[in-house]
């Protein structure tokens, strides 16, 4: 799954960590990917920031999904955000556009954008 906005689209934002989230609960091979605005929630304390009224809390989707998937940043929207690899939540990786292709042809894999 592709995260692609942030505090700027809230409802889109939320939708994919609940998304990603219920798919490591079901057992399913999930990968969350957070580029553009949601690179932000990679970082430390950021995702406590957010705010949805009937939205469970971000920073316990995002735990979720970390403890049974993989969390990415995208590269090129960390760097632009100044965003390196010292700075983000343990377990988050930043990787580039080779790393989701090669994710989205793994066999079975579906890619859904948010």
């Amino acid at each position: 799954m592709k995260a692609t906005s942030g505090t700027d689209a809230p409802e889109r934002c939320a939708q994919a960590f609940t998304v990603a989230a219920t798919a490591v609960a079901a057992g399913v091979p999930t990968s969350l990917w957070l580029t553009g605005e949601s690179t932000w929630f990679a970082l430390p304390g950021r995702a406590a920031e957010f705010e949805l009224p009937h939205s469970a809390p971000l920073p316990d989707l995002l735990a979720a999904v970390l403890a049974g998937g993989r969390v990415t940043a995208c590269t090129q929207c960390a760097a632009r955000r100044g965003i390196g690899e010292a700075d983000v939540v343990d377990g988050v990786r930043i990787a580039g556009a080779a790393a989701f292709v090669e994710e989205c042809l793994a066999e079975g894999a579906q890619a859904l954008v948010y």
